[in-house]
This record gives structure tokens, sequence and C-alpha cells, in this order.
């Protein structure tokens, strides 16, 4: 199976740190896949990988390939702004932009590849809203501050900012470790709607969140791959005893 996203012989760096070691993956499209790990492990330095942000950390590097669509990211003359709008990126902390509002914030990345058009402004926040589940909550209030409404519907504008620019991957990075149980409900649901357009890559220290949602498990410990397959499998049936303790609550 070729895979939306490739990994091939990854190695990411903190200067002399080696965060992540010869990782070999292949990511399905359409598909929502969790990586799951300890703490440390290299699980957020796996994905910021996947579209060049490990890059914009000073003293960091990164050897080996992530393929996309069949072309490597990393391939020289490769222009970085171009990856991150085809692979959008959700962090842990909701993070509006806090002197912008509720449509400023979902319509900001057409403005800043020049948009001007308000009639696609306006189309583009409204589905992106729709997109996220949050446009019947917020339609009457989009001039409102994006840090005036709560924590959920915070990360679900996140969500509808990144999706406005067209992405093709969404890569979400312990994206409900910060919500209520109620809110992580809801972007739970949201992301099992979104994988119907969108490939999907979820960082989670939750395993019964990636058991709920997830249809392939990638299991990272201390910068390497352990295991990776069909989430059924891998917490049911998973072929390394490594995998095992940690599903278990063995260690970790």
């Amino acid at each position: 199976m070729v895979g939306k996203i490739e990994t091939k012989r990854l190695n990411a760096y903190f200067g002399d740190v080696h965060a992540i070691k010869d990782v070999d993956l292949s990511i399905p499209s359409n598909k929502i896949t969790a990586i799951i790990g300890p703490s440390g492990c290299g699980k957020s330095t796996l994905i910021r990988c996947m579209n060049r942000m490990h890059e914009v950390v000073r003293g960091t590097r990164v050897t080996g390939k992530v393929i996309i669509d069949g072309r490597d990211i990393y391939a020289p003359g490769t222009d970085s702004v171009l990856v991150r709008r085809k692979v959008g990126m959700v962090f842990q902390k909701p993070n509006p932009f806090p002197t912008m509002n509720i449509y400023d914030n979902v319509v900001a990345g057409l403005r800043l590849n020049g948009e001007r058009d308000w009639k696609i402004l306006d189309a583009t926040a409204e589905r992106s809203l729709k997109l996220a589940a949050l446009w019947d909550e917020v339609k009457d209030h989009l001039d409102a501050s994006g840090v005036s409404i709560s924590g959920g519907q915070q990360q679900r504008l996140c969500i509808a900012r990144a999706l406005a620019v067209e992405p093709e991957v969404l890569l979400l990075d312990e994206p409900c470790s910060a919500l209520d149980p109620i809110a992580t409900a809801k972007i739970e649901d949201l992301l099992f709607d979104l994988k119907r357009s969108y490939t999907l890559v979820i960082v989670t220290h939750n395993m019964q969140q990636a058991a709920r949602i997830a249809d392939y498990t990638a299991f990272m410990y201390l910068g390497e791959l352990v295991e990776f397959g069909e989430t059924t499998k891998i917490f049911e049936n998973p072929e390394k005893e490594l995998t095992e303790k940690y599903i278990t609550g063995r260690f970790g």
C-alpha cells in the first residue's frame, strides 16, 4: 500500500540529540492515524517533520525522506511554505490570534496568500466553520474576539483556520489535551467526519482516544517506530512485547 505520506529512513535532531531514528512509515489516505508512546519518545517531532516545522527551531536538522503524493518535501528547491499549505497543523493548546475576531482568524491564511475578494473570504469562512462544526455556534457573532469563546470552540476555530487554505493533510498534536470530556467528544466526532475529505494524523497520550477514533496506530519509543498497523490489531494483538507492555500500562 502506497501511503499519502511516507517516511523513509527519517531522522531528526535537536543539536546533538537524535530525536527520531530511521523511521519508515506509510500513512494511508482518508484515514485517522494515531501516534502513541510515552512522553519524550518523538511523537510531536515526527509530525513536525511531516510539514517541515521541525526545521524552524534553531539547531535542528532532518535526514531521510518525507514523501507526500510521491514527492519528497525535503528535496532541494521545495518551497516549505507550499508544503505547510498542503499539510495543515493544529497544536496542543488552542491558539487563535488574540487580536483578531472569529472571522479574521479563519481567513487569515487566505489573506496572507493575497486573497482580497470578500465574496471568496466570506464563502471560505462559512465553509470552514461548517467543516469544523462551529458555524451554528458563532455565525451570529463572527466579530467577537477569537479568544472570547470556550476552549473547545477555540480549538475548533483553529481547525477551521487550518482547513480554510484547503490542505490535504491535517496534523494534530494532542488537540484535546487541554479540553474537558465534552469538548473532546466534539473534536473526536469532528475528526471522524473530516477523514472523508482529509488524511489525519493525531498525536495523543490518550490510548482510549486512539482506540476510539484511529484507523491505524503507530507506537513510538525512544525515537524509534516500534510497531505500526491497524488500530484493532495494535491494541488487541500487538506483535511486539514492548507494544503490549505500553498498551497494558506496564510501563510509560
